[in-house]
């Protein structure tokens, strides 16, 4: 006998729906698209299609490690927690509460435990050195939507199912499902706007998926958006093609100033720099103005260079002059089902790392400092580290050298299901239950959705016994933290938790529970607990909810409960200005702190010309690029030990074009040394004519061959760790990204 179970897929940010059938003894026999999921449709990828292998992945772990003479042995939660305060308080006492550090990856925003339950942890911690994976990714974009609209988190997306004209920046949506913009079958949705009519313009110095299926590919040198977007708006400017609409106009602030810092940026300017025609640049800018819904959408490779903060304003600035923000078919704000607590203006650089002076954005530090705050000695030295579903050592600058700064800690502990190139170095582990033990809803992703949809799933198999579940697991963290001994009492602690959640939906003339008496509404909830708990607080409070009572039709989880492929909420409205939290409570398109790094953006500017006018060094001895690179069956460092998705053809290859392999005498399936200022890798060959000449591209995440890790299918596969390339003290100015693409590295024979 088998029964069904419908879920939401919490392997990339598509969340697809999924029809999933369990044996008798709860075991994954098959896995479908769910086809009546209101935004999925029944679309499946590989990745979702081995969950059933994710479950019942023999190396994943089950019982807590500690570790006992240099060895990681199991042990009960009742010693894992025992060691944690003994080793914990310790640290603590001897060197305060900044001697710990916090790092968050990417899995903890796919997980509703790990949106809920983390934060507690981090307060509890009091320590300012907490950092995640969004520094090796999409923090510019935060900032520059924090400075742009007073909230980090008003990440305008393109609302593809209504655009006629469609550019890419950065990114290869055909293959990543989608990233900041939350997006079922992308591939459809793709191929519905040019049968429309609509077009699709890829800038990208790669021929990906989605170049290759564009209408147009302008093959960009890397880093060079932030020139191209400059030039944009100069075009505009100059040929009187400047319009915000009626809709905009009377909200914005900085329109003459923008105007006035983008005209020394003629398409004729920065062309070469670009690699691209002068034309080109001004007929990209024509046609985003001549469209009557267009919108410019950049990603990955906007973020991860240099300017990447400048870059990612850029986008949302021709957005605005082309009057395509918030606007149906342009860039528009979701409006999720949960509820949101009022945003203060945004503030950035509130504090700094100790050693290198990095800026605080959204609450956390770069994670490119870590290493120094590591290993420098002195006050406020980090002597221990916490990692919850993160795996620095792959995902991070200089992975070789933060992989011996691990080494050297006093304690590591990571909550986490497997013994990773990280949590090797783990002092003690705490695996949290597997992805059908608990339940999902998509806090993060729903508020990046192209359409308002709420879907939530259950936990389809119970937790095995004496396993607590992950928000138990961060919860004992955070009580320790603040001095408990083990065993602490999570429900006393969720408590905590829950009043001071309902304190704040309450206070928020903005809620449908604003004014209640925060006792009833504690109530009210009764009968559930941990995270399900609160995501019904936040349902019910939320713009959609029912405000246990005050809205009857509204939503609640149990409303949810009863409809298991999810609830549409419409398409996309307009949100301008109530999206708005600056302090004017106008769009502030000149924020200061981004124009003022324009100065460096034309220094580069020039540094490039003069290289390429003095350049003497052709062939084998000219440095070329590094860009990363995303494949449809990886997701990160976290889905490697898959035997599905690891079958085929190496997904770890350098590739370069065959101009820039003959040079170097480097063939097809050899291997070849990169190295760059930071490192060196080896790494097998691929030649393709993909790339524009002078690129070459290595993906991200690989890397598990090391000494302790137990990943049996990832080990096997192998794959060089392309962050070892990847220097620390390189980053954008303004928010302290990783810079991970446009690295200059030299390739020969290995």
């Amino acid at each position: 006998m088998t029964r069904t179970v419908i879920r939401t897929c919490p392997l990339c940010e598509a969340t697809c729906g999924l029809r999933l059938e369990l044996d008798a003894d709860d075991r994954v026999v098959s896995v479908r698209g769910d086809e009546q999921d209101v935004f999925s449709a029944g679309y499946l990828c590989p990745k979702g299609a081995t969950i059933g292998e994710l479950e019942a992945d023999p190396d994943r772990l089950t019982t807590p490690r500690i570790r006992r003479d240099g060895q990681l042995v199991e042990a009960t939660w009742q010693e894992a927690y025992a060691e944690v305060a003994r080793r914990l308080q310790a640290v603590q006492a001897a060197h305060g509460h900044e001697a710990v550090a916090l790092y968050l990856g990417n899995p903890n925003v796919h997980n509703l435990s790990g949106q809920l339950y983390v934060r507690p942890l981090a307060k509890a911690l009091q320590t300012p050195n907490i950092s995640s994976a969004s520094s090796v990714d999409q923090l510019p974009k935060h900032v520059a939507c924090g400075y742009l609209f007073g909230d980090p988190l008003a990440i305008p997306v393109p609302d593809i199912d209504r655009t006629e004209l469609l550019v890419v920046l950065g990114g290869n949506p055909r293959v990543s499902n989608g990233s900041l913009m939350t997006a079922p079958d992308l591939p459809g949705r793709l191929n519905a706007l040019r049968r429309r009519g609509g077009r699709l313009v890829v800038v990208d110095p790669v021929r990906t998926r989605t170049a290759e299926r564009a209408d147009q590919h302008l093959a960009i040198r890397p880093g060079a958006d932030v020139w191209l977007l400059l030039a944009v708006i100069e075009t505009l400017a100059s040929e009187g093609l400047v319009d915000p609409g009626d809709h905009l106009t009377d909200h914005l602030d900085g329109l003459e100033e923008v105007l006035a810092l983008a005209a020394p940026f003629t398409a004729e300017r920065v062309a070469a720099a670009c690699g691209l025609h002068a034309e080109e640049i001004r007929g990209l800018a024509r046609e985003l103005a001549a469209t009557p819904r267009a919108v410019v959408y950049g990603r990955l490779g906007t973020s991860t260079v240099p300017f990447g903060t400048v870059t990612s304003w850029l986008v949302d600035v021709v957005n605005v002059l082309t009057g395509n923000l918030d606007r149906p078919g342009g860039a528009m704000f979701p409006l999720p089902a949960h509820h949101r607590s009022p945003r203060r203006p945004f503030r950035h650089a509130r504090r700094h790392s100790r050693v290198r002076g990095l800026p605080e954005a959204i609450g956390e530090l770069p994670v490119a400092g870590l290493i120094d705050e590591m290993t420098t000695p002195g006050p406020g030295q980090v002597r221990a580290l916490i990692t919850v579903a993160g795996n620095p050592v792959l995902s991070t600058p200089e992975g070789a050298r933060l992989d011996a700064a691990l080494a050297d800690l006093d304690l590591v502990i990571a909550v986490d299901p497997y013994v990773t190139a990280t949590t090797r170095h783990a002092d003690v582990l705490l695996p949290p239950p597997a992805i059908l033990q608990r339940p999902h809803y998509d806090l993060a992703f729903t508020a990046l959705a192209v359409r308002n949809v709420a879907n939530h799933s259950p936990a389809a198999v119970p937790l095995a016994e004496g396993q607590p579940d992950e928000w138990e697991i961060l919860l004992t963290l955070a009580a320790i933290a603040l001095g408990q001994q083990p065993p602490v009492d999570v429900e006393v602690a969720d408590a905590f938790v829950l009043q001071q959640a309902v304190a704040g939906v309450v206070a928020d003339p903005g809620a449908r529970l604003a004014t209640r008496d925060p006792d009833e509404v504690v109530a009210a909830l009764a009968g559930r607990r941990g995270p399900e708990r609160l995501l019904d607080l936040l349902l019910r409070a939320g713009p959609y909810g029912d405000g246990f009572g005050t809205h009857p039709d509204g939503l609640s989880l149990a409303a949810l409960e009863a409809q298991p492929h999810g609830v549409d909420l419409g398409p996309l409205t307009p949100r301008v200005p109530g999206v708005l939290a600056t302090a004017s409570g106008r769009i502030e398109l000149a924020p200061a702190a981004i124009v003022a790094d324009l100065e460096r953006v034309a220094r580069h500017l020039d540094a490039v010309d003069a290289t390429a006018a003095t350049a003497s060094d052709p062939g084998d001895r000219r440095p070329l690029v590094l860009v990363g690179r995303r494949h449809l069956r990886t997701n990160n460092s976290w889905s490697h030990n898959l035997p599905g998705l690891a079958k085929g053809q190496q997904l770890c290859t350098l590739q370069l074009h065959p101009e820039d392999a003959a040079v170097r005498g480097v063939v097809d399936g050899g291997q070849a040394v990169v190295r760059s200022a930071a490192g060196s890798v080896t790494a097998e060959v691929e030649v393709t004519d993909r790339l524009r000449p002078g690129v070459v591209s290595l993906p991200h995440g690989f890397g598990h061959d090391l000494e302790g890790v137990e990943l049996s299918v990832a080990r096997a596969r192998g794959g060089a760790n392309a962050n070892v390339l990847s220097s620390r003290s390189e980053v954008d100015a303004v928010s302290g990204n990783a810079v991970l693409n446009g690295i200059e590295v030299q390739v020969a024979p290995a």
